[in-house]
Parts: structure tokens; C-alpha cells; sequence
């Protein structure tokens, strides 16, 4: 991974040479089991968890935990005990399961880091196309060691947009299916790719000019969300605040169409 100036200088980087360790890590267990048949379980109705996500997040938290035995962890599979530790790690194992198990080639590994509550060192990775996304507060956000920006369009109707729905979409008291009907006519497209966290890397890739999620787990977006800042875009929450990690709902795009999505999606005229 090429090292700008900034991040030989960051206090972060061997927090952030880590996590990649244990993303790349997570990725390969992804890969060699992806034509496999797996073992499903349910959380939900529809909201699965398999035999790799619990893999890899065994792996990712073995690797953290040896190299920074005080820090605190918050992952999707698993608790465990909280401490004092200003240092809490935020995991997604595999964002992606239900496309993993449906062998769909769109998922990843999610690993943020926080101090004091605030994020520090973000990572993703996708292992089907080797594409790794990173950040570091301060520091800029980068693809495969590239520093890479949120787009310049400011008009909604040629903007890609993405958004994702409940798991518990049967049970939401929101489906965002109203939403999603507003929202469509009036950008260039909508997508909906069932990882939240790639959604966030190609927002800051400028792959994507917008993105809104109404139900959202901290682990799916802790590093997405520091991505996205540090390419230069905006998220927020649904009435414009600055989200913290149990932030739900959340609107982010390239800063120059947020109003736009926050007028719409809140009712109000854009």
C-alpha cells in the first residue's frame, strides 16, 4: 500500500497496517469458501449469518487482540467484555451474507477503529475484485494506496445513487420503499448492491454520488462513514446531524448534493 507523507507521520499507521493484515486475512477465508456449501443460520427471517462470517471474525479478532491486547471490540457475531479501553474496535466480519451465500460477488470485510469515540483508521475489503479501501482521520481516504475523492456533480438527476433496505423488511416500521419511489425519478439511477460498506467506498470513490440507508448497524458503517469524510464527502443523519456510532439512519453523498437528499428523504421540497 503506497504511504503518503501523511500517513508515515499518522500515530494511526500501524492501526491501520493491522487491520489490513486482518481484512486480507478475513478475505482469503471469503474466497476459498465462496463455491462451498455453507451453513446458514438465522438471526431473523431473513437476516443470516454462516460458518464464514463467524470464521473470519475469529480471525480478525485474534489478530487485534495479540497485537493490541487493552483494546475494546464491538463486532457483529460475537460480545465480548467492555472496558474502560479508549480504543474500541468496530467489525463486520462479512458485509454481504446473504449475497455470500447466494454466491453474488458483492461483499467484504469492514474494520474501524475508534478512540475516544471518534474514527480513526477505517478499512475495506473486497476479496472478488482485490480492491482495498482505507482511511485514516486526517490523513485522506485511499484505493489500493491511491488517495481517491467523492465526486463533483451537483445535479441530482445525473447522480448514481445507492441505498439499502432492512433486513427485517417484513417487520420495519419504515421499508423505505416510499422513499426509494421518490428518490428514483429524479436521480440518473438508483442501486440497491446488499453491502452498505461498499456502498460508502464507491460514495468515496466517486463511483457514487449519493447514498441513503434508513437501518444500519454500526459495524456496517463505522469505516464506510470515515471513508467517505475523508474523501471529502458528507454524512449525516436524517435531519443533517453529524452521525456517532449508533446513528441508524444515514444520508451521505459528495457534499454537493446532500441538501437535496436531506430535503427529500425528510418531505420537505428539495
Amino acid at each position: 500500500m503506497q504511504e503518503s507523507s501523511h500517513l508515515l507521520e499518522s500515530p494511526w499507521k500501524e492501526h491501520l497496517e493491522t487491520a489490513v493484515r486482518a481484512a486480507r486475512d478475513a478475505g482469503r477465508i471469503q474466497i476459498e469458501a465462496f463455491d462451498k456449501p455453507h451453513t446458514v443460520d438465522f438471526k431473523g427471517e431473513t437476516n443470516l449469518v454462516t460458518e464464514v462470517d463467524r470464521a473470519c471474525e475469529e480471525a480478525i479478532h485474534s489478530l487485534l487482540r495479540e497485537t493490541f491486547p487493552t483494546h475494546d471490540f464491538l463486532m457483529e457475531e460475537s460480545v465480548t467484555p467492555r472496558t474502560d479501553s479508549p480504543f474500541l474496535w468496530v467489525i463486520d466480519p462479512l458485509d454481504g451474507t446473504t449475497n455470500y451465500t447466494h454466491r453474488y460477488p458483492q461483499f467484504c470485510c469492514s474494520i474501524a477503529l475508534q478512540h475516544e469515540g471518534n474514527t480513526v483508521v477505517g478499512v475495506v475489503f473486497d476479496p472478488i475484485r482485490e480492491e482495498l479501501f482505507t482511511a485514516l482521520a486526517g490523513s485522506g481516504a485511499f484505493f489500493n494506496g491511491e488517495p481517491i475523492r467523492t465526486s463533483d456533480e451537483d445535479q441530482l438527476i445525473r447522480c448514481l445513487i445507492a441505498t439499502g433496505f432492512p433486513n427485517e423488511i417484513r417487520k420495519a416500521r419504515d421499508k423505505n420503499l416510499r422513499k426509494f419511489a421518490k428518490i428514483l425519478p429524479l436521480a440518473r439511477s438508483v442501486r440497491r448492491s446488499g453491502s452498505a460498506a461498499l456502498d460508502l467506498c464507491y460514495l468515496a470513490a466517486g463511483r457514487l454520488d449519493g447514498y441513503w440507508v434508513l437501518t444500519l448497524a454500526p459495524w456496517d458503517a463505522a469505516a464506510g462513514v470515515l471513508l467517505v469524510q475523508e474523501a471529502g464527502g458528507c454524512v449525516t443523519d436524517l435531519k443533517g446531524a453529524p452521525p456517532h456510532l449508533h446513528t441508524e439512519a444515514f444520508v451521505a453523498s459528495n457534499g454537493r448534493i446532500q441538501e437535496q437528499l436531506l430535503a427529500l428523504l425528510s418531505g420537505k421540497s428539495a
